[in-house]
């Protein structure tokens, strides 16, 4: 049977833009942009441990090359290119550092827009993996990243030189959240265990398990510092270990938690933010294009340069970076830091997650389908 090529946040998008004030205006309230992060941040840790919970450590440990590669110099070249970027086409209208934030804010992917991709066993399990792998640890990378440059901008005082501020985050943020993660994951496995053994764990509580897992070291991770998408996607990948046969059982419910909580993020995305598109300009327009194209694939098709994966191989890795729940999160992130050019920033932003969810979401199944032709 054929899969549909339309994806679900393209559906619940143009169901939020239809409901939204520009549609029927039955959404016609404005909630806070804190309530479309809240609800971004806790879809994205449950996605995240959900496709860590998921993932095959056999296959991820034979193909770590990919994501290692991809994170360690092909992450950087995508800021690199951004920035560059950014600057020939918004060099008049933002300054270098809130080029540098529009950048970073687009740099992270987003699995769960590509989850055709990643379910679609005619692609390769090193590359579904590699591509798994990526979109789980490039946000949390970004983090530290993101706030060093919002520090610049809006010229925060700092007795530490901006060397030692990045390591420090990047230790804080990446540190604490394996750690949380790890932690809080291995606790909830034992007491999972011991209400099992015990007959007193109820079927009905295993639908809440890997969700409240993943809500549980996220919210821990972010209340001490650390990075919780990191100890969502790291804990995640534990879980899936320690459960081992019992994890599909467990993920089905988790998914469909994901799922529900997806839904309603992008429904109000349609609805709230969409509306911004209305202001864009051609700049936006070719920095959208730029962002999905070449500042995405080309430092990935160079980042594996020398691997085992084929030039195909390079070429579909590159394309499948969608834009969606972390960019959301960090855009509302910049929102709230009252930059001068934040309406710039915002709609740019938001043209891209559109564009992406959109154009990924069309290509994905048909490009899956096709891999072996």
């Amino acid at each position: 049977m054929k899969k549909n090529i339309v994806s679900g946040p393209i559906i619940f998008i143009v169901v939020g833009f239809l409901l939204g004030p520009m549609g029927f205006e039955i959404l016609s309230f404005k909630p806070s942009a804190n309530i479309i992060k809240i609800l971004a941040e806790l879809t994205l840790a449950i996605v995240l441990f959900n496709d860590a919970a998921g993932s095959n450590l056999s296959v991820l440990r034979k193909g770590s090359a990919i994501p290692t590669r991809m994170l360690i110099f092909g992450l950087p070249l995508v800021l690199l290119l951004g920035i560059g970027g950014g600057f020939v086409l918004f060099g008049n209208s933002l300054s270098l550092v809130e080029i540098a934030i529009l950048a970073t804010l687009l740099a992270p992917t987003d699995a769960a827009l590509g989850q055709s991709v990643l379910k679609n066993n005619t692609v390769p399990s090193e590359i579904r993996q590699g591509l798994n792998a990526e979109s789980g640890l490039n946000d949390g990378l970004c983090v530290p990243i993101l706030f060093v440059f919002l520090i610049m901008a809006t010229g925060e005082s700092h007795d530490l030189g901006i060397e030692h501020l990045v390591l420090i985050l990047f230790a804080e943020e990446l540190g604490l959240g394996l750690l949380v993660g790890v932690i809080i994951t291995a606790v909830a496995w034992k007491l999972i265990s011991y209400a099992g053994k015990s007959n007193n764990f109820p079927e009905n509580w295993s639908q809440l398990t890997l969700a409240g897992a993943a809500v549980t070291s996220f919210s821990a991770a972010q209340s001490i510092g650390g990075s919780g998408f990191i100890a969502a996607f790291c804990g995640g990948l534990l879980f899936g270990y320690l459960a081992k046969e019992q994890r599909h059982q467990l993920l089905s419910s988790s998914e469909g938690i994901g799922e529900l909580f997806s839904m309603i993020t992008w429904i109000l995305f349609g609805a709230l933010i969409c509306p911004s598109i209305q202001h864009i300009t051609w700049q936006m327009v070719c920095y959208a294009v730029l962002s999905l194209t070449v500042i995405r694939m080309l430092p990935i098709f160079v980042s594996l340069i020398g691997s085992k994966v084929s030039i195909k191989g390079r070429l579909f890795l590159g394309w499948f970076g969608p834009r969606g729940m972390a960019t959301i999160v960090f855009t509302v992130i910049v929102m709230d830091s009252n930059l001068p050019s934040n309406s710039l920033i915002v709609t740019t932003a938001a043209l891209t997650i559109v564009s992406s969810v959109f154009l990924h979401g069309l290509t994905a199944t048909p490009w899956a389908n096709r891999w072996k032709e």
